[in-house]
Formats: structure tokens, C-alpha cells, sequence
């Protein structure tokens, strides 16, 4: 496993904001820093964020959220001039409202957030309700449904175009759909699954603070807010659910890259030339 990496951008509005370099990948070549960044969602940037971003010099902003989401909470809030590319590329299935509902509490912060979507019965947690086997199936989805291959696929692409770097890609709360697409993409890369992991896990450590304001909106609201947890993490075993489908559907995650998004060689000979460290 690499050392550590302490990547945080420090945005007040966005905490689980961060650089995907410094991992170790492929021939011991470490992740490129300042060339691919993850995030949650952009919306309530600070003037003091946005220019933190506007100094990345961002050539392309990638969001995953759904148009309801979008709707909702605002579009990002983007330093001047924004990045050249902007791209919605929706990750979510519109026969499910997981991401929709529980977006719209994340996004907002805010009790109102909750009455968008109709107060607790809005939410996927009850008595019938298992929210760690709901955030198991949100990650299979990613693999088994075309349109999430789809989706992912084209997010890919694009990283293997020089220009369209740096690159930010971002959803919600940044744990769910960015947090399988950057394992996705470190994985593409020959990061170790211990270090893809701890990237996916350290979600919890960036977004502890905020997690524990939305606990204290949902007490009064439901008969137990501890019941929205596993929603609010990021939890290995959901990340191992997706790569155990990989697994199963595609025989790994090459099968998966390969087969599953339609990637060849060249794409993916790309992605490690565009962000990796030269040899």
C-alpha cells in the first residue's frame, strides 16, 4: 500500500473535495496531482472556494447529478471564467429516487430539504427497509445497468482526452457515483485495491462533520436518525458489492473496462499516459 494521501482541498462548502493523485499505480508510476479531482456537489461554493477552484485552472467539470437533484439545489457555483467544458452526464436510474431523495437532504443541508421530498416518507429507510443492502444495490446498479456503463464509459473518454484536463467530476455528496467511478479509474490505473479502498473510504473522515449536522436535522423528523447512517457513508462493503458484480458479470475489472464500458487498448492506454506520472 502507498503512503497516505492527504489531498483535501479544503473547500468550506464542499469538504470531500480532493485530488485523486499520489496513489501508486501501474510500473510504480504515482496518479498525476493537480489533473483529476473529485467532489461533492458545487453548489453552495463560498467566494473563498470558488477560488481555490478557479485555481486549478479546470479545463473540464463533470456532473453526475440528476436533473431533479440539479433542480432542486442549484447549479455549481463556478469560479470565472468557468472551466471550458462542462458536462452533465446523469448517473442515476430514473426508476429509483435513492439518489433523488437522499440528494435533495444532502444537498440542502436543511429541513427544507427534507420537506422537498415529502419528510421522511421521501427517504429509503423503515421497518421493511435495509439502507446498507439499498447502497449494496446502488453499486451493483453501476455495474449491471447499461445506462450506468454508459454513463461511466463516456466519463472515461473524455479523460482520455489531453485537453479536457484538469478535470473535476463530481455528484452529491461525493461518495456513491464519484466514488465508484474514481475507483473505477484507479483501479484503470494499477492502483492497489487496498489504496482504491482507502480512497473510497476516507469519504467518512471529510464528510464527518457535515454527516453530523444532517443527523441533527433528520432527530424530530424520524424515529430514528441514526437509521439514515449507512445512507450517509461510505462503507467498504458497498464498494466490494459493485466489484464483486464486476466480478460476476464480467470477470474483473479489465472484463469490466473492456467488455462492460467498450474501452479498447487506446483509451486505456490514454488514461494511464494523461494521469500517470511519466516512467
Amino acid at each position: 500500500m502507498s503512503q497516505s494521501v492527504e489531498a483535501s482541498l479544503g473547500l468550506e462548502k464542499a469538504p470531500n473535495a480532493r485530488d485523486l493523485g499520489g496513489y501508486v499505480g501501474a510500473d510504480g508510476r504515482r496518479v498525476r496531482r493537480g489533473i483529476l479531482f473529485r467532489a461533492d456537489s458545487l453548489h453552495r461554493l463560498s467566494e473563498a472556494d470558488a477560488a481555490t477552484l478557479g485555481g486549478l485552472r479546470l479545463a473540464s467539470v463533470i456532473d453526475f447529478r440528476s436533473r431533479e437533484e440539479i433542480e432542486q439545489v442549484g447549479p455549481d457555483k463556478l469560479p470565472e471564467p468557468p472551466p471550458s467544458r462542462l458536462v452533465w452526464l446523469p448517473l442515476s436510474d430514473p426508476d429509483d429516487k435513492v439518489f433523488a431523495s437522499v440528494g435533495v437532504v444532502l444537498g440542502r443541508g436543511t429541513t427544507t430539504g427534507l420537506d422537498a421530498i415529502g419528510g421522511a416518507g421521501g427517504l429509503p429507510i423503515g421497518p421493511r427497509q435495509d439502507p446498507a443492502r439499498t447502497m449494496c444495490d446502488v453499486n451493483r446498479w453501476f455495474v449491471s445497468s447499461s445506462l450506468a456503463r454508459q454513463t461511466c464509459a463516456a466519463a472515461l473518454r473524455i479523460l482520455a482526452d489531453p485537453p479536457a484536463l484538469p478535470l473535476l467530476f463530481h455528484c452529491t455528496a461525493g461518495k456513491d457515483r464519484t466514488g465508484w467511478l474514481s475507483a473505477v479509474i484507479l483501479s484503470a490505473l494499477g492502483v492497489s485495491r487496498a489504496d482504491v479502498l482507502a480512497d473510497y473510504t476516507r469519504t467518512n473522515e471529510l464528510n464527518e462533520t457535515s454527516n453530523a449536522f444532517l443527523l441533527t436535522v433528520l432527530a424530530g423528523r424520524i424515529d430514528d436518525p441514526r437509521a439514515a447512517i449507512p445512507l450517509l457513508e461510505a462503507r467498504p462493503e458497498y464498494l466490494e458489492a459493485g466489484l464483486d458484480e464486476a466480478d460476476r458479470r464480467f470477470g474483473g475489472l479489465d472484463g469490466y473496462l473492456r467488455e462492460g464500458l467498450g474501452l479498447d487498448d487506446d483509451i486505456l492506454t490514454a488514461l494511464r499516459t494523461n494521469l500517470l506520472e511519466p516512467a
